[in-house]
């Protein structure tokens, strides 16, 4: 077997590699579009549409059913990178920059489909009254800040790649 040139070589195929790039891109685009486009307008949809069509806590659900749908996708990317970065560790293609947001990317990911959604669901499943309840608000916030956290090192882990590859 030859010695490989550059760390390059040491990493997956590229029928593997442009695929988990894309999935990794779409995922980004699918995490932002829900936080940055969807969820400010749904919850200001009065601005919208005028007073007195959706209470907040209606527009919450909207926000859950497509959190839902996306966690599909967030899972499958973990499970991805998980099965990427095992590959790249034992191949010692190491870097410490896609590891560590890896990681990130990993942990708050599941903590967010795992964890969150869940619990969010459980909360929400008691009504419009649990708006008030001070559990729920410091769920609500922490997995907000998870979701953020997911996206910046999701950005980190794809922008690494691509400077990688590209130069």
């Amino acid at each position: 077997m030859k010695e490989p040139k550059s760390p390059i070589e040491l990493s997956m195929p590229k029928y593997l590699w442009i695929p988990y790039l894309m999935l990794l891109g779409i995922t980004l685009g699918v995490a932002l579009s829900a936080g940055v486009f969807a969820a400010p307008v749904i919850f200001h949809a009065d601005d919208l549409l005028g007073g007195g069509v959706l209470t907040h806590y209606q527009e919450g659900l909207i926000m859950t059913q497509i959190f839902i749908k996306s966690n599909i996708l967030v899972n499958v990317t973990c499970a991805a990178i998980l099965v990427a970065e095992g590959y790249h560790f034992l191949r010692f293609y190491r870097d410490p920059t896609t590891f560590y947001s890896a990681f990130v990317v990993v942990w708050t990911g599941f903590m967010f489909t795992l964890y969150y959604t869940p619990q969010i669901l459980e909360f929400q499943a008691q009504g419009e009254s649990i708006l008030e309840n001070e559990l729920f608000q410091k769920a609500h916030i922490a997995s907000e800040w998870d979701f953020k956290i997911f996206v910046v090192a999701l950005t980190i882990l794809l922008g690494r790649y691509l400077y990688r590859k590209i130069v």
